[in-house]
């Protein structure tokens, strides 16, 4: 259900809801114009979300408290969010912050935005949001405000989460934690197998034998425990490793056709039909409904039906309710470089916000000691802040003494790397044509070469089409392909 924010209004202002967005009209046409890609989108959903938002009203929020600054924070459904802005409050008693889950995807922010009746903080999950956000207007650049608070996010957090934060060189938000995946291992599987726990960086070939040794099947070939488990759309991690990129350095033409890419998701394709470590779609959605599988690939771990996982540390808050368990991390295993997949969170401030000054607060907050320490200690990933995961409290929490990996987790978090990204080609339109390319490869509907042959050709197609619309956009395009010929 969508609606156009957190302060609602009841029937009897339904037609100043409409009229207001009305006049503001032409500023939606004008703020979206520049980009082609963005009127597509918005186009098709502007209509829709303004005549569904009236039929959530009767949900309004709880009225603003006297003597206090309301701010509206939208975010996800983590339960972890309550926390997190519990403790501001604590630590602010002058403010109130309504935590608000429900409002929608990037348009729909942006359509509440735009309409005037936005959320005062809401975040970010990845660059190609972070670029919708600026193109549309609707990202207040912060830069200016951080810097006079001695906070620079460039020199105190984690590369790997810095453009979830910063669009074309300035600074719209401030990363609120980080992620990078690492393999999650049961120790007492590893033990019974006569497995020694390994340590520091290793290489696929040496990852395999292992994966092989693990998984187990019954008389049939039906599996019992597979020796490693990952998702698809992790394409990103094994990308990295293997020094593929999406995009070359201009960001001018799709390169998922490279001969890293595509041995990238080979290996991938491997793991599942070659080395059969991994399950298949089919085998997956047997053991799912005989309940051999639990939902989703963190209670296919826990449940101990993979005896390895490719995760991040933000899966240790479910796997802290399995009781008895004996698990450990280790670095993913590369083929030619260090290097995994960043992703993670940054908040931004709605420009047009009338408490956008107050709203800062909730940033500075984030930049703080108590915000990040608390995110270490929820195993919300790791904090962005590198001080704060240099800490000792970060290495030991005294409340999960069997937590002792936690240096591992800040060597993979150093060596991340986060999302590739292009200025001529929506973010969200690459990722479903990867996604979709990947489904083939996953069901075994298409080899891999001819699977990144193909989305190589599609994005560079969709590329094309989006400069084609937009003359501001091809005339950089244009420059870009001058730089590279120099």
């Amino acid at each position: 259900m969508f609606h156009l924010g957190s302060r609602y209004w009841p029937p009897a202002c339904k037609q100043v809801t409409k009229t207001r967005i009305l006049i503001r009209g032409t500023t939606v046409h004008n703020r979206l114009s520049g980009s082609s890609e963005l009127r597509t989108t918005f186009g098709a959903s502007f209509g829709a979300l303004c005549l569904l938002s009236v039929l959530v009203w009767s949900l309004q929020p709880k009225a603003e408290k006297p003597g206090r600054v309301t701010l509206v924070r939208l975010s996800d459904t983590n339960n972890l969010r309550v926390a997190q802005d519990d403790l501001f409050v604590n630590r602010n008693p002058s403010f109130d912050l309504q935590l608000d889950p429900t409002a929608g995807g990037v348009e729909a922010v942006i359509v509440q935005s735009i309409g005037g009746v936005g959320p005062d903080l809401f975040d970010c999950f990845n660059p190609s949001q972070l670029s919708a956000y600026v193109r549309s207007g609707i990202a207040w650049d912060v830069g200016d405000e951080l810097a006079r608070r001695g906070i620079d996010i460039r020199r105190d957090c984690f590369p790997g989460i810095l453009n979830t934060a910063i669009f074309d060189g300035k600074i719209y938000g401030v990363p609120t934690n980080i992620a990078a995946d690492g393999i999650w291992f049961h120790k007492d599987l590893f033990r019974e197998a006569g497995i020694p726990n390994h340590s520091g960086p290793w290489k696929w070939s040496e990852f395999i034998p292992i994966a092989e040794k693990l998984t187990q099947r019954d008389r049939q070939g039906r599996p019992i425990r597979y020796g490693f488990y990952f998702d698809w759309w992790n394409f990103g991690h094994f990308f990295k490793g293997f020094g593929a990129r999406l995009f070359n350095e201009d960001g001018t033409r799709c390169t998922v056709d490279s001969p890293q890419a595509i041995a990238a998701v080979q290996l991938m394709w491997d793991l599942v039909y070659k080395y059969r470590v991994a399950s298949t779609p089919v085998e997956e959605a047997s053991m799912a409904t005989s309940g051999g599988f639990g939902s989703g690939n963190i209670s296919v771990f826990g449940s101990k039906h993979a005896a390895m996982a490719l995760g991040g540390r933000w899966w240790l808050a479910q796997l802290r309710k399995y009781k008895d368990l004996d698990i450990g991390v280790m670095e993913s295993p590369f083929q030619s470089e260090r290097r995994f997949h960043a992703y993670g969170r940054a908040t931004l401030i709605n420009k047009d916000s009338p408490r956008r000054e107050q709203a800062l607060q909730f940033l500075l907050y984030m930049a703080g000691p108590d915000y990040n320490r608390l995110v270490n200690s929820q195993a919300d990933g790791v904090c962005a802040f590198r001080k704060y995961a240099n800490a000792p409290d970060f290495l030991f929490n005294p409340d999960y003494p069997r937590e002792t990996d936690n240096a591992i987790w800040r060597v993979i978090t150093e060596n991340a790397e986060g999302d590739e990204t292009s200025p001529f080609v929506n973010g969200q339109v690459v990722n479903r044509v990867m996604n979709d390319q990947l489904d083939l490869v996953k069901s075994n509907q298409k080899s891999p070469t001819r699977a990144m042959r193909d989305a190589a050709a599609e994005i560079n197609r969709e590329m094309a089409k989006g400069l084609a619309g937009d003359p501001a956009l091809a005339e950089r395009y244009r420059k870009a392909l001058e730089e590279e010929k120099r």
